[in-house]
This record gives structure tokens, C-alpha cells and sequence, in this order.
């Protein structure tokens, strides 16, 4: 998804702001619900240290296809039964897309205000695009993403349950979509529009 270029050096810290707030969303949600173990294990932070796995980060860059560590919740925790693992699920994309929603704002204002510089706007523009993707990507209801478990909370039980049973292959599924391009395809149009809607509605403010 993401891969090595002569921005690397903005690429760099704007996807570790993209992968941190995405497993922060995960153990905000998960605290709030009365789940401690996100807090216990240290991945309630913004620190992107905790939430870092090395061997995901490096396939960022050399596969363009990667992950961070996932935040560890106990769903037996949680208030409101499968509502609160959905909601749990759903906190790691749209943590995500309020984050690019509020750096396409900070882009307007500073580049309205005349105190945009060249390497500013390069960090923004990519933490803009690494968590408007995030945020998309992992809707895709495939294992392990966070797709997936929004599909098996909302299915009933027994459905739920044949549907996980496809969780030791979903990773081999998933690279072999992203690297025929299906996913490409799919999760690209959708972007765009996201992308077309945040512009235009901060444009009229601006």
C-alpha cells in the first residue's frame, strides 16, 4: 500500500502519526467500554513505540504492504456485548479519518494564513493520505483487518462463527488481492471520494 520514494522523509513520520492514532482509536474505545487490558498491556498512549511491530513497518516499505501491532482487547470486558467489540472495531478507521478530516483543515488554515512552508505541506499532504487510506483499507472485511470484525459482530452467532473460520487464511487472501490489484481497484474510488468530499466541504470555510 505504501512504498518507498524521494518523500520518504515525510512519508516516514506521518505514518507513524497514521498507524499510532489507528491502534490509540482501538484502546480509547476499548477503556471506554470497560475493557482495562489496552491500559494494562501500555498501548493507551500516542507513543508510536508500543504500537510499532518491526517486521510490519519494514514490509511497509519493501512490499508495500504492512501492519502495526495489533491492540490486544478482551471482548468479555467490554459493555454492550458485540455492539462493543463493533464499536471497538470501527474506532481504529474513523480515529483515522477524523485525523485526515483535521489535517486537511490544518493544511487550509496554514496555507490561508500564508505560514505554509514546502516541508510542512509535504508532512500534512501525507499524513492526509496515510490516514485516509488506513481509514478505507481496513473496512476491507477480510482477517486480520478491522473489517472483518465489523462483518462478525453484526452477524448472527453461528454465522459469525463459520465466517471467523476463514481467519488462518485471510492474510494469505488479502496479499494476494492487494498484489493483483483488486484491492487497489476496489478501496481506490472510494478514496477518491472521500477525498473529493473532505475538500470541498473545508473549501466552503476557507
Amino acid at each position: 500500500m505504501f512504498g518507498i520514494s524521494p518523500d520518504a522523509i515525510f512519508q516516514i513520520p506521518a505514518l507513524l502519526v497514521a498507524l499510532t492514532v489507528h491502534e490509540y482509536g482501538h484502546a480509547r474505545v476499548a477503556v471506554s467500554l470497560g475493557d482495562p487490558t489496552p491500559r494494562v498491556l501500555g498501548r493507551l498512549t500516542l507513543n508510536p513505540i508500543p504500537h510499532l511491530d518491526a517486521v510490519g513497518l519494514l514490509m511497509l516499505w519493501i512490499a508495500h504492504f504492512g501492519w502495526a501491532k495489533p491492540v490486544p482487547v478482551n471482548p468479555s470486558n467490554l459493555r454492550h456485548g458485540k455492539t462493543g467489540m463493533l464499536l471497538v472495531s470501527l474506532a481504529g478507521p474513523a480515529f483515522n479519518l477524523m485525523t485526515a478530516v483535521i489535517c486537511m483543515v490544518l493544511y487550509f488554515l496554514l496555507a490561508t494564513m500564508q505560514l505554509m512552508t514546502i516541508e510542512v505541506a509535504k508532512v500534512i499532504q501525507w499524513m492526509y493520505v496515510f490516514n485516509l487510506g488506513l481509514a478505507v483499507f481496513n473496512l476491507i472485511p477480510l482477517p486480520p483487518l478491522d473489517g472483518s470484525k465489523i462483518v462478525s459482530s453484526l452477524l448472527p452467532t453461528r454465522t459469525a462463527y463459520s465466517y471467523e473460520q476463514i481467519a488462518p487464511y485471510g492474510p494469505i487472501i488479502l496479499i494476494a488481492l492487494v498484489y493483483i490489484g483488486i484491492v487497489g481497484a476496489v478501496i481506490s474510488p472510494i478514496i477518491g471520494g472521500l477525498d473529493y468530499i473532505i475538500k470541498s466541504v473545508i473549501a466552503l470555510f476557507f
